[in-house]
């Protein structure tokens, strides 16, 4: 379907390039799996494993085989043939966004246990600035991984490619087509200038969120680490 929809003057060594991309990905991800699983079994048969740890080792070891299963759910709906429709062949947004969710949670899930084992917790004294950062910690950490779900939702339908244009979008600061589909709530996910509106916002958001959230722990007295990982968050999102 692809080949004769879209690829149809692709040479073999063409079509190996992205065969080779897919197979790696699919190996790695068996690796990444195998990586989990195989230290997991030899620690809990050597009692190394702690009850409450047991529990984060059987989560995350789930975790991974669930994302294999997501990504064999999203590239399903790739191949599907779809006689009634003559776009171009692609996988669902929709199975893309959770397959990338699934990641992210997987790979948070990974580090915060690793460096809860590796890095002794600092106690702090439970002022009223000290929650209000950890409130906004939160809740920045909530928009970045709305931001990362759009950017899936921008991937799958290809939506990067209709305005190259920022700040503005082609000649408007609000594209005329952004409300152009029915119902109105299809435009969030299915209208491509909508998706790239709302990564754009998002993604400006977030980085106001993460500079808000490094002025605001400035006026606090925390500990190094604390202080070195904020300023590193300002620093990634920057570049990002």
């Amino acid at each position: 379907t692809v080949f004769n929809s879209l690829n149809h003057d692709m040479t073999l060594a063409e079509f190996k390039f992205i065969w080779y991309m897919e197979y790696s990905h699919r190996m790695w991800g068996r690796v990444v799996g195998l990586a989990y699983i195989l230290p997991a079994a030899y620690f809990w048969h050597r009692g190394w494993l702690s009850r409450p740890l047991k529990g984060c080792v059987l989560a995350l070891c789930g975790l991974v085989c669930f994302q294999g299963l997501l990504g064999w759910y999203m590239v399903k709906s790739g191949l599907e043939e779809k006689p009634d429709s003559y776009d171009i062949p692609r996988v669902s947004q929709y199975r893309l966004a959770a397959h990338l969710g699934s990641a992210l949670v997987l790979y948070s899930a990974s580090l915060w246990t690793g460096l809860s084992l590796l890095l002794p917790q600092h106690k702090l004294p439970e002022t009223h600035q000290l929650l209000r950062l950890r409130q906004y910690a939160h809740g920045t950490t909530a928009l970045i991984f709305l931001t990362a779900l759009s950017g899936a939702f921008v991937a799958g339908l290809d939506a990067g490619l209709v305005y190259n244009s920022f700040p503005k979008m082609g000649e408007r600061w609000i594209p005329d087509d952004l409300l152009a589909f029915s119902p109105l709530l299809r435009n969030i996910f299915e209208n491509p200038t909508t998706v790239q509106f709302d990564h754009r916002i998002l993604g400006i958001a977030s980085v106001t969120a993460v500079t808000a959230l490094y002025l605001f722990s400035r006026k606090i007295p925390l500990p190094h680490r604390t202080r070195m990982a904020v300023t590193s968050l300002l620093a990634v999102a920057c570049v990002q």
